[in-house]
């Protein structure tokens, strides 16, 4: 009986411990398929993630091609631009070279007044006329029979082209254009030179580049003194109609043309004998008043030499007859 018993309770153990087992293993079971559906779902997000961020990875390759293609598009345009430049650069160095070289200014100014004036008629302008043993490049005929010489000048070629780079600083634009203010007052004063009272009009024209024109301050009012009037090139011909149209309206007798033509030339050589009074006849004065008071005293230091010496031996001086010439 009490074997029985002890089978009994065995048995119950037996069962509730293979029911406490078959419930732990629902449970590893229930939570297994738990992690399972979040594995899956992790995995699913990771792949959209994924996804998502293999799309942003080719749309910033995509991207990113782009901004290369116009990078390399805005390189190319800027040394084709630099290119450009350094060649324009260059041609106008020629240019300049070609133009303001001292063996060809001349003839390069003259090829660009003529190529202005080449519509006025043939009996209007006169080349190469000798005036007081010059040469001047162009003579205007007016009514009447006066020329008015015109002369085209190429002053200060470096400066010029110094003074056309954007980024020059506002001291060295300004030294610059005193620089070419001076070159073009010395081709004024070369002008003034053509002005003959007999054949030419009392005044004479100077053309120069319109980048010198342009600068020009001070220069106008010593073009105005020497009767030589400024333009550019560019305005030659405007200038050159509009004087020849006043003459036609407001010109004077002969007579009163040649007065005022001899008194402005009598007052160029009144200028000039002024400056030369000034420079040489006084300068020469003030070497002989110098050289008049260091005779004086040389002259005093060897009297007073001799003096020491009679002096000095006992030798009687000379009397002073020059006190007698002063007595009455």
């Amino acid at each position: 009986m009490a074997f029985e018993l002890l089978f009994a309770l065995l048995l119950v153990a037996t069962l509730l411990c293979v029911g406490g087992i078959v419930i732990l293993l629902q449970t590893l079971s229930r939570r297994t398929e738990g992690q399972a559906a979040e594995l899956a779902a992790l995995r699913a997000q990771l792949a959209v993630g994924g996804q998502s961020q293999d799309s942003a990875a080719v749309e910033m390759r995509s991207q990113l091609s782009r901004t290369q293609e116009l990078v390399e598009g805005v390189r190319q345009a800027v040394s084709a631009r630099q290119q450009i430049e350094d060649d324009s650069r260059q041609s106008l160095r020629r240019l300049e070279a070609v133009i303001a070289g001292s063996s060809t200014r001349g003839a390069a100014g003259e090829n660009i007044i003529e190529e202005a004036l080449q519509h006025l008629p043939a009996e209007m302008l006169q080349r190469n006329i000798w005036v007081r043993g010059k040469v001047v490049e162009f003579g205007l005929r007016l009514p009447g029979g006066k020329l008015l010489p015109i002369d085209s000048k190429w002053a200060a070629g470096a400066a010029l082209q110094d003074l056309s780079a954007p980024e020059i600083e506002p001291a060295r634009r300004h030294a610059l254009a005193l620089a070419v203010e001076k070159e073009v007052e010395k081709r004024v004063r070369e002008v003034a030179q053509y002005i003959d009272p007999a054949t030419t009009t009392p005044f004479a024209l100077a053309a120069i580049p319109d980048g010198a024109y342009a600068v020009c301050r001070s220069a106008f009012a010593e073009a105005h003194r020497h009767h030589v009037i400024i333009v550019g090139f560019s305005m030659t011909m405007p200038y050159v109609l509009s004087l020849y149209q006043l003459h036609l309206q407001f010109s004077r007798t002969v007579d009163m043309e040649n007065l005022q033509a001899y008194l402005m030339d009598i007052d160029r050589h009144l200028e000039r004998l002024d400056v030369t009074l000034e420079n040489k006849l006084r300068r020469a004065m003030t070497m002989l008043e110098n050289t008049y008071s260091d005779g004086k005293q040389v002259v005093a230091q060897v009297r007073a030499s001799v003096r020491g010496i009679q002096a000095s031996e006992g030798v009687a001086a000379e009397p002073d007859l020059s006190l007698l010439e002063s007595a009455p």
